[in-house]
């Protein structure tokens, strides 16, 4: 199991935008269902920082939103609607309550 963090920060004149990719992905994850996998995007206070968090099951370790037409359109332009670019960290789930479900 894999558990990542994104953080980045869109130019303010592009939140709207990037909205509407991260909302296009949710629609397609809506639809496909895919098994194993457990995603969530925040806007932070500031108004232009997002926050993805991801949780997948793969066995070969690989990221089925890689797959995902609506995902690749989101990373296609992702660092050009930045200010601060993506960062990803590895989590280290020391504990939780009914974050993942399970």
């Amino acid at each position: 199991m894999k558990r990542m963090m994104v953080r980045y920060k869109v130019k303010a004149d592009r939140v709207a935008e990037n909205e509407r990719y991260v909302a296009s992905v949710f629609e397609q994850l809506n639809r496909e269902k895919p098994a194993g996998l457990r995603y969530a995007t925040f806007k932070l206070d500031d108004g232009v920082s997002f926050v993805h968090i991801v949780s997948h099951e793969a066995a070969d370790d690989g990221n089925v939103l890689n797959a995902m037409s609506a995902f690749n359109a989101f990373t296609a332009g992702i660092r050009d609607r930045c200010e601060e670019p993506p960062v990803a960290t590895d989590l280290q789930e020391i504990g939780s309550y009914a974050f993942f479900g399970g």
